[in-house]
């Protein structure tokens, strides 16, 4: 992780909270059902930024190492996650987690793969996790097919500042393959979210390649927000995507 990309949410921590979707319960009956987790299996979630991803494993039970490098991320997790004794906040990054050698079950990644560096994030992983151990890397895919979700993705490509870089959608399973040397299972499952238009909005400036400050970008959306609205809401579907595989 680059000093650039721990610090590119800084500014949109509440939006984030508020309109970041989550993932489908699947994720973990998966994991259960094909990689043995279980309430005492101890999770590092790598840039865990609010938590998203580290509740559902406390809600099953889980301890679960909470490791992001971004300042304000990590306070709202301690907010948002403070009715959770098993949870523990850690100011780390992928490539040097500060956990102690074999020390957790599962190594997990919710939307933030493609901020690290992969060869130098591999050899952590394998570093932390206990032999036999697991690593599991989620994302929420756009599917960029109804015509809303196709206006919507043309927005970002005129007003985004560097979209096409930070897609998280370059790293491929070839890539991972490269990476941790690991022939990784893939599963897809579905999910979505309904947005008014204040909703739009703040899912929009979640986005760290959105800039903050652009009039013209939110006006464009108002009127693609009125052009597709259904009873008052878009729909943004996402082909969630698990892969999983022992390091």
């Amino acid at each position: 992780m680059s000093l650039r990309s721990t610090e590119r949410f800084s500014d949109r921590v509440e939006n984030y909270i508020k309109y970041r979707p989550g993932y489908p319960q699947a994720i973990l009956d998966t994991l259960r059902a094909e990689c043995g987790l279980t309430a005492q299996s101890v999770i590092a979630d790598i840039g865990s930024g609010t938590g998203i991803l580290s509740e559902m494993f406390l809600k099953r039970g889980n301890a679960v190492y909470g490791v992001e490098p971004n300042r304000e991320m990590r306070q709202a997790a301690e907010r948002l996650l403070t009715e959770y004794p098993r949870f523990t906040n850690v100011n780390g990054k992928a490539e040097a987690t500060t956990l102690a050698p074999a020390s957790v079950d599962f190594v997990t990644a919710g939307q933030a793969l493609h901020w690290f560096d992969l060869d130098a994030a591999a050899v952590e992983f394998r570093r932390i996790l206990k032999p036999g151990g697991w690593a599991a890397i989620i994302w929420n895919d756009r599917r960029d097919e109804s015509p809303f979700m196709q206006a919507y993705r043309t927005l970002l490509l005129r007003h985004s500042t560097d979209y096409l870089q930070v897609d998280h959608k370059r790293v491929t399973p070839e890539v991972l393959r490269g990476s941790f040397h690991t022939n990784f299972q893939e599963k897809h499952f579905d999910n979505h979210q309904n947005f008014d238009l204040e909703g739009l909005r703040g899912r929009l400036l979640s986005s760290s390649y959105v800039p903050l400050d652009n009039q013209p970008m939110l006006d464009e959306m108002d009127v693609i927000f009125a052009r597709h609205r259904v009873n008052g809401e878009v729909r943004f579907d996402y082909d969630t995507t698990l892969f999983y595989g022992q390091l």
